[in-house]
């Protein structure tokens, strides 16, 4: 009989709040989840990997956690659509983007058209539009109304940085934004540009700065926008007028940005000659020399924020026009002082100062007159992302920042004080009012620990030991603590011991969070420790070559000013055993016979537990083993090592049972399931730094499962006392539960599966190596925004199913109605089964369903996987279809596709011109009576709109108003006395 096994599945996470792979946008309280929450400091919508979190500045809690089952690529960037706030695009690592619904928490449409991570996304000002970029080169345009890929752009030679709508220009630009903006050459032009498809910014790593003509989808402007190098960030000013890109070495480069000229050019329909409405104004330096990764307009205040990688983020602010002219004039008079100055000396002739200063004062300003440093908030850690808060505050603005080291900050900055100034006023300073730290560690995990019962959950860190509710995924505990190498809850699950990277074991005490006892045990760094099976003493593993025991004991201390007593738990060293190299892991046996060490010489050594004497040498792995772990009946050791491979030994005489060749990096933990109960006491887990968990039949040397799901090293791994799940942490800062559920798996079915994919993967990248060699020589500044993936071919493949069926069926019906002329009693011939399974519907029907349901973002692609000589049966359909009227949009998009696609063959062929005919005709007269039904829906909402205008509208008159005017001249006045 072939052996089933239980198979595990990852059911939550926790320990992340943000991830740094992502950006963080600010959301505003009624957008981001349910108005009694609503605390009036906004939400932070951040990446968790493959999710998106929805954080509570004020309270530090997860209000919304956004996964899409079907998605396992980390999540890359993240913006909010300013036309409807609720909507929210996500681009991830595979090159999908998914449009999340934020107040209900799903997936409205997704695009795949990327072939590696995006990288930007932008909306456009109503929202309507979607362009992204991707590590791939290319930028694509995508229409959220139709849910299909407009066109895609090539032009850049590397990955793209940042893109954006050029917003049209209107009347709305305040007098301050004109001040600011005059300095140095920009203006607003008004007019109505509404109609027009518009413009697209956008940088890459290959230093360009692009500007896109979105009607005739071609670039009208190429500039080189950093001079040293990449180009990493760009921001556009609330108006469109100007933009800023950063590079390295804390070059900011400022642009001017002719939008009138711009859009006028586009109005009239001749050749954009002579250009230049991109205009480079000159350079700032960042005091930060890293590379610039985010520059951030405030909406609404004439405040920059510029970071790079560093723990600081620059506010730069642009000055008015007026404070220009006072900067200038300073300038002046100081220049003029000089020169007077050196005139008394002997120096040059006062007069020719004077005309130079007339010459400076007709030139053009220089840019760091108009962009000046105001202030460096300092941070908690290495900026990853910033984000404007633009609620209401009391006095200056407010600033997100999310750190590469699991954290969210929101800081308070003031703002400039309109007029003069005190000198002796104090300077203006940031202040941190929110932060979300407390549900994650700052630091990598290394170290996991599950309590007796499995409830709570341990996890030890650089800095910081918290303890976890594993059902509810809560922090109940943080302890401030050194490097934590590793942890073990000691019996009764009370206390927490934890060894430090210093050598010292600190005790910690989980009811009263307080540290009981600090014993600096070792010389060099504790690699293991583990609790003796009959939880009376402990035992530690250390670089110093030792490995010592400690025994448990109460003792009663004093309390201070008082004859009272209170019992408190010391360790006591009890033996030492001394070794040839430096301990990495020791373990007992769980019959308490054995003890093993593994050495950094790669052997692991098994003395007797009382003795201490020497038992067995495994000699095997050719780097040191980095952990190790005895079966629940003590007969077999199970150790993995660096040097990538897994072995299993038995404990009678150290045989080397089976070794594997388990994983593609190191393998940093193992662990056997603690417990014999259905017979999978010698089942074992790794994991690995390549990312991957693996679990293992130790009996049959087999791999029953490979789990997937983190995105960084794993570094530490649990399994809970009944094998019911197991917890794993890594270097993505998450801590995942992994569960066992009753779905059976077999070994045969899993190797397939495996394959499968293998294949798949395979199969999608050799359609995108074709895609990138059919685009020819010269790659082609507009291509189709599509992609052929597993699920379009699925889809095609079922489209020309769906098609071969429904002209047999066709064929058949046709026949049987001809034969029914002379025989009206011929009885109905044996149809598809298919037809009859789904209610004897007809072929027409059976087809429309199968291309319905295909997603509209993928039709097009699935269309693609079409052969010609099915394009004729597809026709016949869609004449059918355009006939009885179904589904109108859908026919015409569908025909118009391959009309397009296949227009060579259409035009050359004789067949399928009379059929054409016939569908042109069947569609105007559908495309007609829409038409006329709409035309005649639009007067009666117009109708009903001047209806509900006047009956809300009443004029009021007061009829008694003249009398009164009448009476009113002979009124006396009468006065109140108080």
């Amino acid at each position: 009989m072939v052996k089933s096994y239980l198979k595990y599945e990852h059911s939550k996470s926790f320990g992340i709040i943000t991830s740094a792979s992502s950006n963080v946008v600010w959301a505003r309280d009624s957008h981001a989840g349910k108005s009694s929450r609503n605390t009036g400091a906004g939400h932070a919508v951040v990446a968790a990997n493959e999710e998106v979190l929805c954080w509570d500045l004020k309270k530090g809690e997860l209000l919304d956690r956004w996964q899409d089952k079907d998605c396992k690529a980390e999540v890359a960037v993240i913006t909010q659509s300013q036309a409807d706030q609720d909507i929210v695009a996500v681009g991830y690592g595979d090159g999908s983007i998914r449009l999340w619904d934020s107040k209900i928490s799903t997936v409205i449409v997704s695009f795949n058209g990327h072939r590696s991570a995006v990288t930007t996304l932008a909306f456009d000002e109503p929202g309507v539009r979607l362009a992204s970029g991707s590590k791939d080169t290319d930028i694509i345009v995508w229409d959220l109304v139709g849910e299909v890929g407009l066109f895609r752009l090539r032009g850049h030679k590397d990955q793209i940085t940042a893109l954006q709508f050029l917003p049209p220009p209107n009347d709305g630009g305040t007098i301050q934004d004109e001040e600011i903006i005059e300095p140095y050459g920009i203006r607003n032009g008004h007019s109505d540009y509404g109609s027009q498809e518009g413009f697209l910014l956008t940088t890459g790593k290959d230093a360009l700065i692009k500007l896109w003509d979105l009607a005739s989808q071609h670039c009208i402007e190429t500039h080189i926008a950093q001079t040293n190098g990449e180009c990493w960030a760009m921001g556009i000013s609330p108006d469109g007028s100007g933009c800023i890109t950063g590079g390295n070495d804390g070059e900011l480069r400022v642009w001017s940005i002719d939008l009138a000229g711009l859009y006028r050019a586009a109005s009239v329909v001749t050749e954009m000659v002579g250009g230049g409405f991109l205009r480079d104004r000159g350079a700032v330096h960042r005091q930060g020399k890293d590379k610039a990764l985010g520059i951030t307009f405030h909406p609404s205040s004439e405040y920059i924020a510029v970071h790079g990688s560093e723990k600081a983020v620059e506010i730069w602010r642009v000055r008015s026009k007026e404070e220009v002219q006072k900067s200038l004039a300073r300038k002046k008079k100081r220049r003029r002082e000089k020169a007077i100055a050196s005139a008394e000396k002997g120096g040059p002739d006062i007069g020719m100062v004077g005309e130079e200063e007339d010459l400076d004062e007709n030139s053009v300003v220089d840019i760091s007159e108009v962009f000046v440093s105001y202030m460096i908030v300092r941070t908690g850690g290495k900026v990853r992302s910033v984000d404007w808060a633009t609620r209401r505050a009391e006095k200056g603005i407010q600033l997100l920042t999310s750190a590469t080291n699991n954290q969210l900050e929101v800081y308070d900055i003031p703002t400039k004080a309109k007029g003069k100034q005190k000198k002796d006023k104090e300077p203006l300073d940031y202040s941190r009012t929110f932060s979300v730290d407390m549900p994650g560690h700052r630091m990598d995990v290394r170290s996991l620990a599950l309590s007796s019962d499995d409830k709570m959950l341990a996890s030890a860190s650089s800095g910081s030991l918290k303890i976890w509710n594993v059902k509810t995924r809560n922090c109940i505990r943080t302890f401030d603590c050194g490097y934590a190498l590793c942890c073990s809850f000691l019996p009764g699950d009370k206390i927490v011991v934890v060894g430090t990277k210093s050598g010292g074991l600190e005790l910690f005490d989980v009811a009263s969070s307080v540290m009981i006892e600090t014993v600096q045990a070792h010389e060099g760094a504790i690699w293991s420790l583990q609790v003796h099976p009959d939880g009376k003493s402990v035992v530690t593993g250390s670089a110093d070559k030792s490995a010592k025991f400690w025994d448990f004991e109460v003792v009663q201390e004093e309390i201070p000013g008082t004859k009272r007593t209170s019992p408190r738990l010391r360790l006591v060293h009890n033996r030492t055993l001394k070794v040839a190299d430096d301990i990495l892991s020791v373990r007992f046996s769980p019959d308490s016979r054995l003890f093993a060490v593994s050495l950094l010489d790669n052997t692991v050594k098994v003395f007797f537990v009382d003795s201490l004497k020497l038992f067995l040498n495994l000699y095997g792995h050719k780097l040191p083993v980095l952990s190790m772990d005895i079966s629940s009946d003590s007969k077999l050791i199970v150790t993995c090592s660096a040097d990538k491979n897994v072995r299993l030994w038995g404990l009678d005489f150290g045989d080397c049972h089976k070794a594997f060749f388990a994983h593609q990096d190191s393998i940093m933990q193992v662990a056997f399931v603690p417990h014999n109960h259905d017979g999978n006491g010698h089942h074992f887990f790794s994991a690995s730094k390549d990312r991957v968990i693996r679990y293992w039949d130790g009996d049959k040397f087999e791999q029953i499962q490979k789990l997937e799901g983190h995105h960084g090293e794993i570094w530490a791994l649990t399994v809970s006392r009944t094998g019911g799940f197991f917890v794993s942490a890594s270097h993505d800062k998450s801590i995942r539960v992994w569960e066992q559920t009753d779905e059976q798996i077999f070994l045969e079915e899993e190797k397939e599966k495996e394959l499968e994919e293998m294949y798949e993967s395979t199969l999608t990248t050799s359609l995108d190596r074709v895609d990138e060699d059919g685009d020819g020589e010269e790659r082609n500044e507009v291509a189709a925004a599509g992609k052929q993936t597993i699920e379009t071919l699925m889809a095609g493949e079922r489209i020309i199913e769906a098609l071969e069926m429904g002209m047999a069926d066709l064929a058949l019906m046709s026949e049987w109605n001809k034969a029914k002329t002379s025989q009206p009693n011929i009885a109905q011939p044996a149809r598809n089964p298919v037809f009859l399974a789904l209610g004897n519907i007809t072929a027409e029907t059976h087809v429309l369903n199968v291309v319905q349901r295909i997603k509209a973002a993928a039709l097009q692609d699935a269309l693609l996987v079409l052969p010609f000589d099915q394009v004729v049966s597809l026709f016949t359909f869609l004449n059918i279809w355009a006939t009885k009227q179904w589904n109108i949009p859908l026919t015409c998009r569908i025909l118009f596709f391959m009309l397009k696609t296949h227009h060579r063959q259409i035009v050359g062929s004789k067949a399928i011109r009379p059929m054409l005919e016939g569908i042109r005709g069947n569609l105007r007269r559908a495309l007609k009576i829409q038409k006329d039904e709409m035309g005649f829906n639009l007067a009666a909402l117009r109708f009903i709109g001047t209806a509900v205008k006047d009956s809300g509208v009443s004029v009021y008159v007061d009829e008694r108003w003249e009398d009164k005017e009448d009476k009113g001249i002979k009124k006396r006045g009468f006065i109140d006395v108080a």
